[in-house]
């Protein structure tokens, strides 16, 4: 399997979720990528399992939890949500990997 180079941006849920208009963006983001008939390269993960791994412990530290993150294909659009949203962490990963097998796997529990 190829390995795939995710971007991120990160805060804390209640940022994210609740003092954020996330849902709006992303919906928004979402109607335009269906004119566009472009396929959807963002995913919007709660408690984001690559925070895990130890390349990600400083990072995991330093952000509120439970945290979620927004994972893309496309840097431009992380860049974009950075520069709207400020109070976030942003970076990126390869994945598949032996310590990061699903780019998009979540620990919270579905409830």
């Amino acid at each position: 399997m190829k390995m795939q180079t995710y971007y991120y941006v990160l805060a804390s849920q209640k940022f994210l979720l609740e003092e954020e208009p996330t849902h709006e963006v992303l919906k928004e983001r979402t109607r335009h990528y269906h004119e566009q008939e472009k396929q959807i390269d963002f995913w919007l993960v709660p408690q984001p399992a690559f925070l895990e791994t130890p390349q990600f412990t400083e990072l995991k530290a330093k952000c509120p939890q439970p945290a979620v993150a927004i994972i893309s294909t496309n840097p431009q659009f992380i860049t974009w949500l950075k520069l709207r949203l400020e109070y976030v962490s942003t970076g990126e990963f390869q994945a598949p990997s032996e310590t990061i097998p699903d780019a998009l796997a979540s620990l919270a529990t579905v409830s």
